[in-house]
C-alpha cells in the first residue's frame, strides 16, 4: 500500500503530503508503544499486584526504573519487553523507565505525547532528566513545560530541569555546582579501534597539568627527533605520550614502589589477539587481519607485529584451540579448557541482544546439571550474570541447534535466533 501510494506521487506537493502522512503514522506507532510500556510496567508493578505474584522469592527483586514516586516493576520483566523492542536489556530499562516517568510523574507531557502534539523523542529526553528530581520538581517541570515543550529548544529544556533541581533540591543541585567545576576527565577510546591500531584521546584539564603535559610530549617528541625518527610532528608526539606512560610515569611517580621482578615489561595493558595461520606464517601480499577480543575490532596483521617487537611488550603465546573438538567432563565445574572453547566461539553472551563480552560471563548449563545436564560443549553457553540469573530463575529457556546459534523462547511465547550476525526474532505467539 506505501509503495503504491509513493508511487502515485507524481508532483513535488503530492510528495511532500506524502511525506507528512507517514510521518504521522510513525509518531501515532511511537505513541502508541510508548504506552504499551507503561501498560506492561503496570501488569508487573510490584504496587499494582500482590508482590507474590510478580515477584520470584529470593530470586527476583523489585526494581526501580522511574524517579520518586512512581512504581516499582519486577526486575525479570524488563528482559522480555527489551527483547521484544530488538532492545539490549539496558537499553530496554531505560526506555520502560522514561514510559512509567512520562506516565506517573509528568502526566500532562504524557498527554500531550499521545494527542501526537509531543514526539516520542523529546518527551523521552525530558523524562530521562527528571528521573532524579523530587516529585514536587517533577511537578513543576510538567507544569511549566508541556504546554511549550514541542517548539522549545533542548537547552531550554534543559534549564527548566535545572531551575526545578534548584528548587526542590538545592543539596543535589549544589553537589551538581561543584561536579562541573570538577569535571576534568581524561578519555582513552580504547573501544573504538581504526583498523591501523589507533585511537582516539581527548580530556579536560585543569590549565597547570595541560601545560606540564604539554611540555613533557614536545620535549619527548623533539628528543624522538634528534634521535633520528624521521616522522612528522604530530606522529612523534602521539609516540611520546606512550612512552610518557610505560617510562615516566613508572619512574616519577612510583618512587616508593618496589622494583619489578626481571620478566616484568613496563607494557602492563593486556589484549587477547587472535591471528589467522597465513598471519603468523607471513605467506604473501594479502591484507591479513587480527582480532582484538577488548575492542571487538580487527586490526591488521602488520600491526600487532610492531606491538610485539616493541621491546616493552611481554608476548605471551598459547596453544591452538581446536574449536571443532568436543570437551566432557564427568562434573559440575567447567574446566578452563571448556571455557576458553567457548569464549572463542561465542564471544558474547548468547542471550538476545546482548553484547556483553563473553570471556567475564558465566558458563551456563543449557540443560540444568540437577537434571542431567552434561558439562561439555554441547549443553555450556557464556551468560551474563543478569541473564545467567534470569534463565534460572524464569521460564526464559533456549537451546543450542549447532556450535555458535542458538534458539531463545520468552516466558510469554517469544522466540529469538541468536548467532553470530546477531539476534533476530523468530516467530511470536499471537493472542
Amino acid at each position: 500500500m506505501a509503495t503504491r501510494e509513493l508511487h502515485d506521487c507524481d508532483n513535488a506537493s503530492a510528495l511532500l503530503a506524502y511525506v507528512g502522512a507517514e510521518r504521522q503514522i510513525e509518531a501515532r506507532a511511537a505513541a502508541h508503544q510508548l504506552a504499551a510500556a507503561v501498560a506492561w510496567a503496570g501488569m508487573h508493578s510490584t504496587d499494582s499486584l500482590d508482590d507474590a505474584a510478580v515477584l520470584i522469592a529470593g530470586a527476583e527483586e523489585a526494581l526501580t526504573i522511574a524517579g520518586p514516586g512512581a512504581p516499582l516493576v519486577a526486575e525479570f520483566s524488563v528482559l522480555e519487553f527489551a527483547a521484544a523492542l530488538g532492545l539490549s536489556t539496558d537499553a530496554g530499562r531505560m526506555y520502560l523507565g522514561e514510559a512509567v516517568e512520562l506516565a506517573h510523574r509528568l502526566p500532562r507531557l504524557y498527554a500531550r505525547v499521545q494527542s501526537l502534539e509531543l514526539p516520542v523523542w523529546k518527551a523521552r529526553r525530558i523524562a530521562k532528566s527528571t528521573l532524579d528530581l523530587p516529585m514536587a520538581g517533577a511537578a513543576y517541570v510538567d507544569a511549566h513545560l508541556h504546554a511549550v515543550a514541542h517548539k522549545v529548544s533542548i537547552a531550554q529544556l534543559d534549564r527548566t530541569v535545572e531551575e526545578a533541581r534548584v528548587r526542590f533540591d538545592p543539596d543535589e543541585a549544589l553537589a551538581r555546582q561543584v561536579a562541573a567545576q570538577e569535571g576534568r576527565h581524561f578519555d582513552i577510546e580504547t573501544r573504538q579501534v581504526s583498523f591501523d591500531g589507533c585511537v582516539d584521546v581527548h580530556g579536560t584539564l585543569d590549565l597547570a597539568d595541560a601545560l606540564d603535559l604539554e611540555d613533557a610530549v614536545a620535549r619527548r617528541a623533539r628528543d624522538l627527533g634528534a634521535l633520528g625518527l624521521d616522522a612528522p610532528l604530530d606522529v612523534r608526539r602521539s609516540i611520546a605520550v606512550g612512552d610518557l606512560a610505560r617510562r615516566q610515569l613508572s619512574l616519577d611517580l612510583n618512587a616508593e614502589a618496589p622494583p619489578a621482578g626481571p620478566g616484568t615489561k613496563p607494557r602492563q595493558v593486556l589484549l587477547h589477539v587472535h591471528l589467522s595461520e597465513a598471519a603468523l606464517a607471513g605467506s604473501g601480499s594479502e591484507l591479513d587481519l587480527a582480532r582484538v577480543e577488548e575492542t571487538r575490532s580487527f586490526v591488521s596483521a602488520e600491526q600487532v607485529k610492531s606491538w610485539c617487537a616493541n621491546p616493552d611488550t611481554q608476548v605471551v603465546v598459547k596453544p591452538v584451540v581446536d574449536l571443532a573438538d568436543h570437551v566432557h567432563v564427568d562434573a559440575y565445574e567447567v574446566p578452563d579448557r571448556l571455557r576458553e572453547r567457548q569464549v572463542l566461539l561465542q564471544h558474547t553472551c548468547v542471550f538476545p541482544w546482548c553484547q556483553r563480552r563473553a570471556r567475564r560471563a558465566d558458563c551456563d548449563h543449557i540443560d540444568a546439571a540437577a537434571r542431567g545436564g552434561p558439562t561439555c560443549d554441547c549443553n555450556i553457553a557464556p551468560l551474563c550474570r543478569r541473564h545467567h540469573r534470569a534463565k534460572t530463575h524464569t521460564r526464559w529457556r533456549y537451546d543450542k541447534t549447532d556450535d555458535t546459534s542458538f534458539v531463545w523462547r520468552s516466558p510469554n511465547g517469544l522466540v529469538f535466533g541468536r548467532d553470530h550476525h546477531g539476534t533476530i526474532p523468530l516467530e511470536t505467539l499471537q493472542p
